[in-house]
């Protein structure tokens, strides 16, 4: 989520939004329009990616092999509930209904809204603070370095108080039909009673772990992507007098595809923290193997159970509706971001 709002944030820069009205908007009124903007794209483009983020979460979730082929192996006789994108889907389907794809959406738009709207205020305050101008057009002179920075503490502060929601998600999302937990306040209560308070942050060293070099890794990249892009149309136009810097296009393709490089690094922590989110509660027999209260003492030894009993297929377990999830999602950020700021500032302005 971070590139795709980083890519947003960019794109607005280019086209000179901010001061289409002619003068910046106060520090209270760009905040709003920060936060607003950012909470509601998130929630289109969390709801509208919802089915693959419930198939990704099904997958990290079970202990069992998610591929055909690994099922021939002879030391791997346990049947697996789900073994591919199509079947998972369709089983989904019979037997949860269409409604089963958005299983924990509510609290996944209560985790995305907040950490979005987050996410926004703190990154232009923390620009404003490394440029030393409020004005937004000036951020994109920042160094690449200062933008990682930038992005990694927004997303720090945006895990942090968004995390109870994105623990309650994958839990509603990763039961299925007959349900453990009929509501999100039936897993709040048993998350309480089984680990007390410190159980709605299970997972979090892990999540905070893997943003950092997410981050870097998406800023970096993107950054790299861009300067190419550049160049490119510097050699493609060079016989004009057109515009050398990347177009809007251009810039969504360099952040998916920033996002992505970012997500095939960093997507075992995800794992791991999924595994961390459902640890010691309950779980349908008809769904697997469930994982034991501190089946895992710390991240490391997590990654090493899993890589003794899974192999390397177990860390990338959900890979391909992760990444798939990306286009879908950065389009709808990016359209829901852009057209929501205008009319705030419009309003606002």
């Amino acid at each position: 989520m971070i590139f795709v709002n980083y890519v947003m944030f960019q794109v607005i820069v280019g086209k000179g939004v901010l001061v289409a009205m002619g003068e910046e908007p106060s520090q209270l009124k760009r905040a709003l329009i920060d936060s607003s903007a950012g909470a509601i794209s998130g929630a289109i483009s969390r709801t509208v990616t919802s089915p693959l983020d419930v198939i990704k979460i099904r997958f990290q979730v079970q202990l069992e092999p998610t591929s055909s082929w690994t099922l021939l192996r002879k030391d791997l006789s346990t049947p697996s509930k789900y073994t591919g994108m199509l079947q998972a889907s369709k089983d989904i389907l019979r037997e949860e209904g269409i409604q089963g794809f958005w299983r924990g959406n509510v609290p996944a738009l209560l985790m995305v809204m907040p950490y979005t709207a987050i996410q926004f205020t703190v990154l232009h305050k923390l620009k404003s603070f490394a440029s030393g101008s409020s004005k937004t057009e000036n951020h994109i002179n920042l160094s690449p370095y200062l933008s990682y920075m930038s992005g990694a503490l927004a997303g720090c502060a945006a895990t942090v108080g968004s995390y109870p929601f994105d623990l309650l998600r994958t839990i509603l999302a990763s039961q299925g039909e007959p349900k453990i937990y009929p509501n999100m306040r039936t897993a709040l209560v048993d998350i309480l009673q089984a680990r007390g308070f410190q159980g709605l942050y299970a997972g979090l060293s892990p999540t905070l772990v893997e943003i950092i070099p997410y981050a870097g890794l998406q800023f970096g990249t993107y950054d790299t992507f861009k300067r190419w892009t550049m160049v490119w149309n510097q050699r493609k136009y060079s016989n004009t007098t057109a515009e050398v810097s990347p177009s809007s296009f251009q810039l969504f393709l360099c952040g998916l595809a920033a996002g992505t490089c970012a997500k095939l690094v960093c997507h075992p922590l995800d794992v791991v923290k999924k595994r961390f989110q459902i640890e010691g509660l309950q779980r349908h027999p008809r769904y697997g193997a469930r994982v034991e209260h501190r089946a895992y003492s710390n991240m490391f030894d997590a990654m090493k159970r899993i890589l003794q009993m899974e192999g390397w297929a177990g860390l990338y377990k959900g890979i391909i509706p992760s990444t798939v999830k990306a286009a879908p999602a950065g389009a709808a950020t990016f359209v829901a971001y852009e057209l929501t700021s205008e009319w705030l500032e419009s309003i606002l302005t």
